[in-house]
């Protein structure tokens, strides 16, 4: 099914002279990998097809490539394709009536529909494996800088390969893409968890104020105050919560930022066996069944949310008990 789906995309590539590349907002190395390298694999393999990858940039991805600003041109003949985004309102640097057609990739659950062709694969560990498959699929070029790309977002959402939707194909995949482009996996991996000092100690600050309830649940509630005392910025707890994941005490934990610039709260949850997507939806949030998330300008729903995720740590006890 996904050889056929990927030759559909192929064909529609194809077919525009203008691409747009969008993924969702709040970036994490999946979201950035999958959409840098399928902006590169198409300009590599069509040289003068227009593409832009767009959305905010940050700064700690800059090594996976150059974002663009959305093109000031008429984009009704455009083609708009969204990495690692499942719902409208998640889409960062573009609006979907501006284009003549949508493509979705994604491998989170099903939320809504808003493309003429959609490619979800729930089972997939990331956006970049989907990616990867595309590119092997078809024509398109797999430049080593893609496949450096594409590892590492892949290495990222399946937290290192540890995470339960890891699977055979997965490995299948990396194998080929080592085998094909022979990329320096340690380099890789070393650009990918180097840090600063200061979010070393941040990630103490987290340890030493994680709060646990007997049914499991853990949580801290980081200030901007705190943010500007380590020198880190709203980004870091995300990229750190998996480091969480070992903590016999705790069935689910989630991080709470406020970003101050933006006035709102940032909040990401994980899970070691209760579901939590579905509490992440109620508050206009969602994601995979272990790893969710939820923005918010509203502290009460905050306390509201901490609530339910504590009541499933306690029902998901009694079920295993």
């Amino acid at each position: 099914m996904s050889s056929i789906i990927c030759k559909q995309i192929y064909k529609k590539i194809k077919q525009y002279d203008t691409i747009v590349i969008a993924r969702h907002i709040g970036p994490d190395p999946d979201a950035i990998a999958s959409q840098t390298s399928l902006k590169e694999t198409i300009k590599k393999t069509f040289p003068n097809k227009n593409v832009y990858a767009v959305g905010t940039n940050v700064s700690k991805f800059k090594f996976y490539g150059n974002l663009d600003r959305l093109p000031d041109s008429d984009l009704s003949h455009a083609l708009l394709i969204t990495c690692d985004v499942p719902n409208i309102e998640r889409i960062d640097g573009a609006l979907i009536k501006d284009f003549k057609e949508v493509i979705k990739i994604d491998h989170h659950p099903f939320e809504e529909n808003f493309g003429a062709l959609e490619w979800i694969d729930v089972s997939a560990s990331s956006t970049s494996q989907m990616l990867l498959e595309l590119i092997f699929d078809t024509k398109l070029i797999l430049t080593k800088h893609v496949a450096e790309n594409l590892f590492l977002g892949i290495v990222s959402d399946s937290d290192r390969f540890l995470l339960s939707y890891t699977s055979s194909k997965t490995f299948s995949l990396i194998s080929q893409l080592i085998e094909k482009t022979n990329i320096d996996i340690g380099e890789l991996y070393h650009k990918l968890y180097e840090r600063p000092i200061s979010e070393v100690k941040f990630q103490g600050y987290l340890s030493e104020n994680l709060t646990i309830t007997d049914s499991g649940l853990g949580y801290v509630k980081i200030t901007s105050e705190v943010l500007k005392k380590y020198n880190v910025d709203t980004a870091t707890p995300a990229n750190m919560i998996n480091s969480f994941n070992y903590i016999k005490e705790i069935l689910v934990w989630t991080f709470i930022t406020y970003d101050e610039k933006n006035a709102i709260y940032k909040v990401n949850i994980r899970s070691k066996g209760p579901i939590i997507n579905e509490i992440a939806s109620k508050y206009n949030g969602g994601g995979h069944k272990f790893a969710s998330g939820v923005r918010t300008s509203n502290a009460e729903i905050i306390e509201n949310l901490l609530k339910d995720l504590d009541n499933v740590c306690k029902e998901y006890q009694e079920t295993i008990i």
